[in-house]
């Protein structure tokens, strides 16, 4: 094995955090990517409790399990989004506030750089996240969008974004996005954009996961080595394509996960069209030692069953680069 297997636990979030890790060690996972949500990591009590952090690495340690990455992917939605009744669901009542939604973004940006010095206090440099997008409306471009207003939605992501970033550059963490549908960010051509957008701060890169990208018809081989320098870290999800009836198109039809009439959706690792090994030899091609944190999503299957199945089998996928060359011993 070549990298730590880790347990993104924001699909886990309604399980206390101390009985997950007891499963999640059972289930051979050497670490956790903590959701900030549920009960599993607290930006704010991160800051004001000085004993809050060292609690979490001690029951961490009990289990025999470690943290790499923190995740704050429902806040960093609310900064560039164009704020509806939806965030409220998903939002800490302080950062929802009074709903108005340029007082949501703004105490959405504070929460996440609270996230950055809450991941430095907890020993972590990596933040995942999501950044929203005040643009992603305009994806299909009837009534015509203008290329000034793609392009205002760009800055206003820089705009918001790059004072975080300075946060996290100040706290020697780096943030890392989720590329993904509703981002500033969806796709090969889109992540180029957002970096060019924020001047290519050194802070700014990206949560691999290649789930979001296969359905749409991007080569998610390619994205690790257009972005060799900024996979931050890399989520490992499962999905097929091509699998549906005929009635829904790629846009999902307004339709549930695991509708049979779907033309993608997400599977546990292994059951899907994901080429992993392609994945991890891109992976040690660029030099990626960060852990591969399994994010379990698959309507069809037990979760228990998919998280135990998911970590055996990328261990099993997962190996070192070569350290010689397979003909060295022609060499005279």
């Amino acid at each position: 094995m070549a990298r730590p297997v880790t347990l993104f636990t924001g699909q886990w979030a309604d399980l206390p955090l101390e009985k997950l890790l007891k499963k999640a060690a059972g289930w051979g996972y050497d670490g956790v990517e903590l959701a900030c949500w549920g009960d599993h990591f607290d930006v704010d009590k991160a800051l004001n409790d000085r004993s809050y952090c060292k609690d979490k690495r001690d029951l961490l340690k009990k289990h025999g399990l470690k943290v790499f990455a923190i995740s704050n992917h429902l806040v960093g939605q609310a900064v560039c989004d164009n704020i509806d009744a939806r965030h409220k669901a998903i939002l800490p009542a302080d950062v929802w506030g009074d709903g108005d939604p340029e007082g949501v973004r703004k105490r959405a940006a504070q929460k996440m750089i609270d996230s950055a010095k809450a991941a430095s206090r907890l020993g972590v440099e990596v933040v995942n996240g999501f950044t929203g997008s005040s643009i992603w409306h305009l994806l299909y471009s009837f009534p015509p969008a203008s290329p000034g207003m793609i392009e205002e939605g760009y800055k206003d992501f820089a705009r918001r974004w790059r004072r975080i970033l300075n946060a996290f550059k100040a706290e020697g963490v780096k943030f890392a996005l989720e590329v993904h549908p509703t981002e500033i960010a969806f796709d090969i051509a889109s992540a180029q954009r957002a970096i060019k957008a924020v001047g290519g701060h050194k802070s700014f890169g990206f949560n691999y996961d290649p789930s979001h990208l296969g359905y749409q018809g991007v080569d998610y081989v390619k994205f690790i080595r257009t972005f060799s320098d900024r996979i931050f870290h890399a989520h490992m999800k499962d999905a097929w394509w091509g699998h549906g009836d005929g009635t829904v198109g790629v846009f999902g039809g307004h339709t549930e996960f695991a509708d049979p009439r779907r033309y993608w959706d997400f599977r546990s690792i292994g059951h899907g069209d994901i080429n992993f090994e392609e994945i991890i030899v891109a992976l040690n091609d660029i030099g990626y030692q960060g852990p591969l944190s399994i994010e379990w999503e698959d309507s069809r299957m037990d979760r228990e069953h998919g998280a135990a199945e998911a970590c055996k089998f990328i261990k099993n996928a997962d190996f070192k680069p070569s350290q010689i060359a397979f003909d060295a011993q022609f060499d005279k």
